[in-house]
């Protein structure tokens, strides 16, 4: 799934699905989030309307919620907790592999991520990743990651995921090369974002808004 987010000045952020990062063509609107700083945590409050952006509100889908580093953040949606769930410090928390997690987007999103369960079909569960390795260039005599020409503009925020599944996970018959999400700059407030199965709309667009995140320096 090709999408990519617009970043405004006012803290907000817009997920289009869509083949093109062209600012003339938006391509289909999925759904947005606003960051706001609340005590030593900053928060991502992600909707699925444009224009209302509170936990109030209907269309509220969830948040991202940061520590006072920066550096490790939960995902939390609007659903109660479900039967069977493991106990956490936070009611709200959820397994990252559970599909409960996984959001109520509009029946053609759906259609497209449906069609691609067969190809990546894998068993249930928690999912782990990580940063793909870059690979050295000896032309331009750098590390570097292959986007596949989604990507052009370099930045620390540009990243790609792929399954950390190890020898004694279920898990582990997925190539560990496939990218599951991808995420990087194009423009001054425009920046790709492309996933697959088993990452949900939410999860992908909830992950990479993590990189607008302000990390404070530490030792």
């Amino acid at each position: 799934m090709q999408c990519f987010i617009m970043r405004n000045k006012n803290s907000t952020f817009y997920l289009y699905l869509g083949f093109t990062s062209s600012p003339v063509y938006k391509g289909k609107f999925l759904m947005a989030a606003r960051r706001l700083r609340r005590g030593p945590h900053t928060e991502y409050i992600i909707s699925l309307d444009a224009e209302d952006l509170s936990q109030g509100s209907n269309s509220y889908m969830g948040k991202l919620r940061s520590d006072f580093w920066g550096t490790n953040f939960k995902i939390y949606d609007s659903k109660p907790p479900y039967d069977g769930a493991k106990a956490s410090s936070s009611r709200s928390s959820r397994r990252f592999g559970s599909r409960r997690i996984s959001p109520q987007v509009s029946s053609a999103q759906e259609t497209w991520e449906n069609s691609l369960k067969t190809k990546f079909r894998r068993p249930l569960g928690p999912t782990t990743l990580r940063n793909k390795a870059p690979r050295w260039h000896e032309q331009l005599q750098c590390w570097c990651l292959n986007f596949h020409g989604r990507v052009t503009v370099a930045s620390v925020k540009n990243f790609q995921l792929v399954t950390a599944a190890g020898p004694s996970d279920p898990t582990s018959n997925v190539d560990e090369e496939t990218v599951l999400l991808q995420f990087g700059k194009v423009d001054d407030d425009i920046f790709t974002m492309d996933y697959r199965q088993p990452l949900s709309a939410f999860q992908a667009f909830a992950i990479s808004l993590s990189s607008f995140g302000n990390k404070l320096a530490c030792e």
